[in-house]
């Protein structure tokens, strides 16, 4: 394997090499066959761009750099020949102790220790933001087995992006690894929002067995992969069900730049499953998607809710926006998609708000997007006719990854079943709809109001309510005593017009609050009201 020059270099990187045994004379540290475990996993941080990219640079060993570091390094060869001598005493040379070697990196104040197993006798060459790894003692004059080097963000979303094209491409415990077309194994590590690192093996060589001797943690901030807890990619999250405890801080992400310059935070592994269903998509469908939103914190959540209230209405905002704690969006795992269409000089048009995306002309381009998401792990979330499920309206753009091309597909194989059904392991009874009887209001606008209502509901359906049908009461709710009545419940809405509905539903044996066990509530009244031109309201409820 041939060396590449480190360009990526940074002023103020401070290396330290130590090892278990005997310390080496130079950069390169050698280790006996005696083997140890290796220390847990993760990967190095960012380092920026050198000062001049354009110029290649050739990186010294750390032991040449100063008159300082070539002192230090020879009161370490003398310690560890000490130590060496000491332990030839205590034990047998087969009872040597575990061999390794690290280096600390100091980059903008983010401490990233670098450790390495040299068991079986490898050896590692340390530069600045790289290092070589060798299968067996290291000379000038031999080429290394693997190179570990520190990449900047973009460049690393950019290598994502040639892996996830690449059939040979898979993922090792959230590391993407493939196959260049050098033959050379390419190992992608994220660690944190911004550090990574691409460790490159020649080929022919057991690239998962040398990636499994680099380990590397941030010295200054503690570890940042490998030590964090598995999330259950199965969690359901809602109205009615919270993010699980401690969900942010077993959370890993990546963040990405769409196309329109925004910044996505995704969960590590549903990026991953993203990037490969989108170069499917792209080279077999003609449909270019990108990220519009992913992962979402509780005080970025009450903000959307806020500025939807303000623009569109409480009533409109809790149809499409999740109170803050309850929202899919803070798992990281949920997904909003949407594309570019190609104009025919080749530049590219975003598609982007919901009113256009939501348009006749893009239903095909949906339909083969939902085509593919089952055998990525991904599901269509929002289904429509399951509002009083979901608790939203449809939403084609709307994914959520579940990290089993199995079990998304168990979901997707079976037309109108939702996540909450596929949990609950069956699926909820149909509705009966019933928008008939108006010669005041059009379908669309009762459709509307009924839409407002199945996503309240969803938070009865969730603590044991189940639905049954819904009518339209008919024209005659829409009168003067009604509406004075539902203003008064609301004096500065201004509404100008009314719409009541009748809901049959039934209660759960075990069900809690103010509800009748096991009971068959029959002509429950919704009561609508709606300003001039304003979106219908849900303003009371009862018999």
């Amino acid at each position: 394997m041939k060396k590449m020059t480190a360009i990526l270099l940074t002023a103020g990187m401070i290396f330290s090499l130590t090892a278990c045994g005997k310390a080496p004379a130079e950069a390169s540290a050698a280790a006996p066959a005696e083997e140890t475990a290796p220390a847990e996993e993760a990967a190095p941080a960012e380092a920026p761009a050198p000062a001049e990219e354009e110029k290649e640079q050739e990186v010294p060993a750390p032991a040449e750099e100063t008159a300082e570091a070539a002192e230090a390094a020879g009161a370490e060869e003398a310690a560890g020949e000490e130590q060496e001598a000491a332990e030839d005493e205590a034990a047998p040379a087969d009872e040597a102790g575990p061999q390794i070697a690290s280096a600390h990196l100091d980059q903008d104040g983010k401490g990233i220790d670098v450790t390495i197993d040299l068991s079986d006798g490898w050896s590692v060459e340390f530069a600045a933001g790289a290092f070589y790894l060798y299968e067996g003692p290291y000379s000038e004059d031999k080429e290394s087995t693997a190179m570990g080097i520190t990449l900047e963000k973009q460049v690393f979303e950019e290598y994502c992006e040639q892996a996830a094209a690449s059939d040979s491409c898979r993922d090792l415990d959230g590391t993407l690894v493939y196959t260049a077309d050098s033959g050379e194994n390419c190992y992608l590590v994220r660690v944190g929002e911004d550090a990574f690192m691409m460790l490159t093996v020649k080929p022919e060589t057991d690239g998962d067995a040398v990636f499994s001797r680099v380990k590397a943690q941030r010295g200054m901030d503690g570890l940042l992969t490998g030590g964090a807890e598995e999330i259950d990619y199965l969690a359901l999250v809602n109205k009615c069900n919270a993010l699980p405890e401690g969900w942010e801080d077993a959370l890993d992400t990546v963040h990405i730049t769409n196309s329109v310059g925004d910044d996505v935070e995704v969960e590590s592994k549903a990026y991953l499953a993203y990037l490969k269903m989108a170069h499917d998509l792209a080279e077999n469908d003609g449909i270019y998607t990108e990220l519009d939103s992913a992962r979402r914190s509780v005080a970025a959540q009450q903000e959307i809710m806020d500025r939807f209230t303000e623009k569109y209405g409480a009533d409109y905002a809790a149809k499409t926006v999740a109170k803050p704690g309850f929202s899919e969006h803070h798992t990281g795992l949920a997904l909003d998609l949407y594309f570019k269409t190609k104009n025919e000089d080749g530049s590219f048009s975003d598609v982007y708000y919901n009113e256009d995306m939501e348009k006749e002309e893009y239903k095909e381009t949906w339909a083969k997007i939902h085509e593919k998401l089952a055998d990525y792990g991904f599901i269509l979330r929002y289904l429509e006719g399951k509002e009083h499920i979901t608790g939203y309206r449809y939403e084609p753009w709307h994914i959520r990854y579940v990290d089993s091309p199995d079990i998304a597909h168990a979901v997707m194989d079976q037309p109108g079943l939702t996540f909450e059904e596929y949990l609950a392991g069956e699926a909820a009874p149909e509705v009966e709809i019933d928008l008939s009887g108006s010669s005041l209001y059009t379908e669309e606008e009762l459709q509307d109001a009924m839409l407002a209502i199945k996503c309240e509901f969803a938070s009865w359906q969730g603590k044991g309510c189940e639905l049954h049908s819904i009518r339209y009461a008919g024209d005659k709710a829409n009168s003067k005593q009604n509406l004075a009545w539902l203003n008064s419940l609301n004096e500065e809405a201004g509404y100008t017009q009314v719409a009541e509905f009748l809901m049959d539903y039934q209660t759960a044996a075990d069900i809690g609050g103010a509800w009748e066990p096991d009971f068959e509530y029959k002509d429950y009244q919704w009561w609508l009201a709606r300003p001039e031109g304003g979106d219908w309201e849900i303003v009371s409820w009862g018999y």
